[in-house]
């Protein structure tokens, strides 16, 4: 009796969160129902045996991630890929933190229906045979020789189709790109300083591109792609998102570089990133191992706190890591030594490009103009290399550091989630035609390289 009422009151407390757990990932109403009356009684079977009563949570929870599984599995029994699963919450080991942000797990910042309607609609857009091998493996959690012999194909075959299935869904998976922020371009800024003496600016000074006539010079750029700290002792750098078109600055980060380290046998240098929310007054905080050499500069590793757990990830934790944080054949990470390739042409706001995979390339030499100081640059496009759907604008100076660093959104990118053409959420951005496809403008970075220099 003293079990049972223990039970009721532990269930009442932490019943609802295991019912929220349920439902992200079942939206089928009545499966998720069934689910939970076994999750429910499996608890109350065993409650006698938990040891610790204090632990109730998070062994509640155990058994709703083992029910849900259980309930995935025999779908996949029918050789039916249960697309209601990608309705809901991904798995949490998924997605990692990525450069642009928390890229569930950088710039999504955990927002869980984003990152759904990302896995989901990218899943529907594989063919059924991608979707099923994909499933087998990373949500039934078969081995390769299990796939084998439940598709009754050799296991040769099954990694093949495996390792193809992954790149075309990495080719289509979009990050999501975060918290959608009001354009509010009309509102006063009382006191506002355009250049803030601690720290980065309030608002974005105005800035100016003029294509120039000239030939685009080479330039050797060792910044860590999306971060734009080169990963070399005793380099700082501080720099800042600022929302287009209010121009309010929305997230700053504090990096350095502070001691060497090694990742498996594989010497860099450990970076700590201090990132600070402006609206929240929101802190947080990253750790990359990262190694440049003199072709290539990329991530080794990366560590961050989510829902109080410190996980570090590394290039052998698979496309955990490799997709949020790897870049080049084989993660050999971008390339530093830049001269134009030609991959990728451009014609005032016309982009055409090269059907192939890591497209980055020099597109024409600029003169950017940042708070009245003129900066002669060549431009750096990145068309879908890291994450689908979206093309970067990079100004690099002859010093190979970022001038200005731009980002475009697939019009159609994320609609299902937010409703809206990102050129109907942002009517006044600019836009770029690439291969016929237009992006919108979405937000601007800059570093204290150009900050620091600026006019008071």
């Amino acid at each position: 009796m003293k079990d049972s009422m223990e039970f009721e009151q532990l269930l009442a407390r932490y019943g609802p969160a295991a019912e929220r757990f349920v439902r992200y990932r079942i939206s089928s109403l009545s499966d998720g129902d069934d689910v939970l009356q076994e999750v429910y009684f499996t608890a109350y079977r065993n409650f006698p045996a938990l040891r610790d009563k204090a632990a109730f949570h998070g062994w509640l929870l155990g058994i709703a991630r083992n029910k849900c599984r259980e309930y995935f599995r025999r779908k996949a029994n029918t050789m039916e890929v249960p697309m209601e699963f990608f309705s809901g919450e991904p798995p949490e080991d998924c997605f990692g933190y990525g450069r642009f942000g928390a890229v569930p797990a950088g710039r999504a910042r955990g927002t869980v229906e984003v990152l759904a309607d990302g896995v989901r609609d990218t899943m529907e857009g594989l063919a059924e045979g991608d979707r099923r091998i994909l499933y087998l493996y990373y949500f039934q959690e078969l081995s390769q020789k299990e796939i084998a012999e439940r598709l009754g194909i050799p296991a040769g075959t099954v990694k093949s189709r495996l390792y193809a299935a992954r790149q075309r869904f990495k080719e289509r998976y979009p990050y999501p790109p975060g918290r959608i922020r009001e354009a509010d371009a009309g509102k006063e800024r009382k006191g506002a300083d355009p250049m803030k003496q601690n720290g980065m600016p309030d608002i974005m000074p105005e800035y100016h591109i003029t294509y120039l006539e000239k030939a685009p010079f080479p330039v050797k750029w060792e910044e860590l792609m999306g971060w734009f700290l080169v990963p070399r002792p005793g380099e700082k750098l501080r720099w800042a998102m600022y929302d287009m078109p209010s121009r309010e600055c929305t997230e700053q980060f504090d990096m350095e570089v502070t001691c060497p380290v090694q990742v498996h046998g594989i010497e860099g240098v450990e970076v700590v990133a201090r990132q600070t929310v402006c609206r929240e007054e929101k802190e947080d905080q990253w750790i990359f191992a990262a190694q440049l050499t003199d072709t290539h500069c990329r991530y080794l590793s990366c560590q961050h706190v989510e829902n109080g757990v410190r996980k570090l990830r590394t290039f052998l934790d698979g496309d955990e890591f490799l997709d949020n944080w790897g870049f080049g054949e084989n993660n050999c990470g971008n390339e530093i030594n830049l001269s134009p390739k030609g991959d990728i042409v451009r014609d005032g706001n016309v982009v055409r490009c090269r059907d192939k995979k890591f497209l980055l390339d020099i597109t024409g030499r600029y003169e950017v103009t940042i708070g009245g100081k003129p900066y002669d640059t060549v431009c750096v496009m990145d068309v879908g290399a890291y994450v689908s759907g979206v093309v970067t604008e990079q100004f690099l100076d002859k010093s190979g550091r970022t001038v200005l660093w731009r980002r475009f959104n697939r019009d159609d990118l994320h609609k299902r989630r937010f409703g809206k053409l990102w050129s109907e959420m942002l009517p006044e951005n600019q836009r770029l035609t690439v291969n016929g496809v237009t992006y919108v403008h979405w937000y601007d970075c800059i570093t204290d390289h150009v900050a620091i220099s600026a006019p008071q």
